[in-house]
């Protein structure tokens, strides 16, 4: 691949380039720290979960060594066992690198959220909690305060939150959350247009801060972008991936939203940046009456499910893109369970995916794949 980019350099360095030729180069190029997806083995996966009440067990720990190519340790992960966040994941990160060194492991930190579980908080000073104009908190739905961006000291010190916990344990980069709830215009009438122009723009400066004191080598995933929406966040300096997490569900399952999502998975190669597509399965953690169904009957389902949203991915994936799938971010909600389709030799497609309306096709070496998103059905024939 190296060589391959390297060539394309000496060229565009020698003849004068047309806009075909550097929109062509954009989505060729590799991104920043992005994982090498040459073989395409398999599907390329993502997973992202905490484990919070139990350290994980050596089968765990083999199972998503063996199966994931990034893993995402959420808030709060191995917060019992280890007392804190940090400890829960620099552990569960040392024993994954043991097993496969070549495995990504990112830490997890909310940038406009102060999720509790971490000893950094011990230092959080309470001026940098964001206000109204009259004063009072605001906050997360849940009661939670957020921090203001806005603030060069909390910018300064979430940056340094991340950069210390790199020092400590073998991680590759941050997934940085909840970037859709400080650009969303609900932010604006609760602190007023000029404030959300300045935590915006304080995230932006936050995320290239914490990309700087990370280095070239690490990787920062942000959640993300819905449909056409917050799609400005692949612009934003500092950032090699997103996360498009409501794919197909919350109320995003339209055939337009989805295929704007997957539209914005060629955008983000354009821009260098990367993309995970998280899929459901029709249900969430969220749903209380299909939780008090047992986990065997949830797996199932989300198994007889999973042909939509990974047929959707598969006909939109670049080099770099990642899927994960589950009905939710805890050890229980299928992040760790097999399914079939994951076993499968698929290797590289034959050619981008060719698109009839709502409906597409694409070739890989060992599957073929069909999508229709106005009927929502799907076909993976693997060979």
């Amino acid at each position: 691949m190296k060589r391959r980019f390297s060539l394309l350099l000496l060229v565009l360095a020698t003849v004068a380039p047309t806009a075909n030729d550097v929109r062509a180069a954009a989505a060729a190029a590799p991104s920043a720290m992005a994982v090498s997806v040459e073989s395409w083995q398999r599907v390329p996966l993502y997973l992202h979960f905490a484990k919070r009440t139990a350290a994980m067990t050596d089968e765990e720990i083999d199972f998503v060594a063996s199966h994931a190519r990034v893993v995402t340790l959420e808030k709060s992960h191995g917060v019992v066992p280890h007392g804190s966040t940090e400890a829960g994941i620099a552990d569960t990160a040392r024993r994954l690198k043991q097993r496969n060194p070549s495995i990504k492991v990112l830490f997890y930190l909310n940038a406009f959220i102060n999720w509790p579980g971490y000893d950094a908080f011990k230092t959080y000073r309470p001026e940098w909690t964001l206000r109204t104009a009259g004063g009072e908190s605001v906050k997360h739905p849940s009661g939670t305060p957020r921090p203001d961006p806005s603030n060069a000291e909390f910018r300064e010190w979430w940056s340094d939150v991340v950069a210390a916990v790199h020092r400590e344990a073998p991680l590759d980069g941050l997934f940085a959350d909840a970037l859709p709830q400080a650009l969303s215009p609900a932010l604006a009438r609760q602190v007023g247009a000029t404030k959300a122009r300045a935590v915006v723009h304080g995230l932006r400066e936050m995320l290239a801060l914490t990309k700087r004191k990370l280095g070239p080598n690490r990787m920062i995933v942000a959640n993300g972008i819905r449909t056409t929406a917050y799609r400005e966040i692949l612009d934003w300096k500092g950032i090699d991936g997103v996360m498009i997490e409501h794919f197909g569900a919350f109320g995003l399952d339209a055939p337009a939203d989805i295929k704007a999502d997957l539209d914005s998975i060629q955008l983000a190669a354009a821009k260098g940046k990367f993309v995970v597509l998280k899929g459901w399965p029709g249900f969430n953690w969220l749903d209380r009456e299909m939780m008090q169904r047992t986990h065997a009957d949830l797996l199932q389902l989300a198994r007889e499910r999973i042909s939509f949203p990974l047929a959707c991915f598969l006909v939109a994936a670049r080099p770099d893109s990642q899927f994960c799938y589950s009905w939710g971010y805890v050890d229980q909600h299928g992040m760790l369970d097999l399914y079939p389709e994951f076993e499968h030799a698929l290797g590289s497609p034959k050619a981008d995916a060719i698109w009839r309306g709502l409906t597409a096709t694409r070739e890989f070496a060992h599957a073929s794949v069909s999508v229709d998103l106005q009927r929502k059905e799907a076909r993976i024939d693997w060979h």
